[in-house]
């Protein structure tokens, strides 16, 4: 009975060691369950767009585009980020996109990317792989989704002695679609001292853009409107055709050149009495655009322009635009901001006298993205 009895105890123990042990071999994975990263709820999201980095980290906010191996995404949390395309491992999309593959194809639909796939879910979900990946555009349904922008303005008031105003304005609006790009662009400073006007000048650009591959484009027309009476230029227009190239896009840099050929007019504000105010040229165009994220809060930027026209024209002309932006809160940014208008030959005036050749300008102006 005995014998009995101890054989119950070691069946009992050994039961027990089995069960203990079953328990410490479970207890790591419910550990590693508990420190895994936090994921959105599967399959796909209803109101915000996600994003997990190769880090683990995920990102909760709203996909604006993806062009050129760079994810555009604006944070819930972190404002608009600039994302390089390796190092993002999965993507959840709340919102329709447009994707374009290498084929010039385009599916409409959410987008759910995880490692090498990605699908685009839309009446007939699609699986593609994900180098094949041209480019993403937001806004599926509303044609105002296609659009983002920034307009910032400054304003500087002096009395006493003298009584000065001076204000400037600044916009850039943007429509991307997997195909192309639309861009437009506005330039204003104006100053009045003792309510005579000493400065007035305008300028607006616009151009559209049509990809060819992930780093060429072609632009199909580009035009420009500029005034400056104190350079003796009333109106000039400038409408051409040209080509573009991405030399660096990553998620801190971007650098673009163009090239192309225009007809540019001129209406002269003053001219001597045997001439004609209006001038026209066919012309050369030159230009380079370069930005960089050089930290979390500050931007710099280079944006330089020269169109080569007769000497009647004024020979050469560039514009150059560069200075700093500065993160404030949300979508307030602090720009400031130098400019340098140039004409080699400005046309004489009736007086005798030659506008000089260099137009210098320093803004300062608060910036609203949208």
């Amino acid at each position: 009975m005995y014998a009995k009895i101890n054989m119950c105890e070691k069946r009992t123990s050994w039961i027990l060691m089995v069960i203990a042990t079953a328990i410490l071999a479970a207890t790591p994975s419910f550990a590693g369950e508990e420190t895994e990263g936090w994921k959105p709820a599967p399959p796909m999201p209803d109101d915000f767009d996600w994003v997990q980095m190769t880090s683990g980290e995920w990102l909760k906010g709203e996909i604006i585009a993806m062009y050129d191996e760079t994810l555009e995404f604006d944070s819930d949390e972190f404002d608009d980020q600039s994302l390089d395309w390796g190092d993002i491992k999965e993507i959840r999309s709340a919102h329709v996109c447009q994707v374009r593959f290498l084929d010039d194809s385009i599916l409409k639909g959410k987008i759910l990317l995880h490692g090498d796939t990605i699908q685009v879910i839309g009446e007939q979900p699609v699986e593609r792989q994900r180098s094949q990946v041209l480019s993403i555009t937001t806004g599926g349904t509303k044609k105002r989704d296609y659009w983002t922008g920034k307009v910032s303005a400054g304003l500087n008031i002096r009395s006493g002695n003298t009584e000065q105003t001076e204000y400037n304005a600044k916009a850039n609006l943007v429509r991307r679609t997997p195909q192309s790009r639309i861009n437009i662009d506005y330039l204003g400073n104006f100053s009045k001292s003792d309510d005579i006007s000493i400065a007035d000048n305008q300028r607006i650009n616009a151009k559209w853009d049509r990809f060819i591959s992930n780093r060429f484009y072609w632009t199909p027309i580009y035009g420009e409107l500029y005034r400056d009476p104190f350079q003796n230029i009333s109106n000039r227009y400038t409408v051409g055709i040209g080509l573009g190239y991405t030399i660096v896009d990553t998620s801190k840099v971007d650098w673009d050149v163009t090239a192309g050929i225009a007809y540019q007019g001129t209406t002269f504000d003053d001219v001597l009495p045997d001439e004609d105010d209006n001038e026209t040229s066919p012309a050369l165009s030159i230009g380079t655009k370069y930005e960089n994220e050089l930290t979390g809060w500050m931007d710099f930027h280079f944006n330089y322009n020269f169109y080569i026209v007769t000497e009647e024209a004024g020979t050469y002309t560039h514009h150059l635009l560069t200075g700093f932006e500065f993160d404030l809160t949300g979508d307030l940014d602090f720009d400031v901001d130098w400019v340098w208008d140039y004409i080699k030959d400005p046309r004489q005036t009736s007086g005798g006298d030659f506008p000089k050749q260099s137009d210098f300008r320093m803004m300062f102006s608060l910036g609203y993205s949208f």
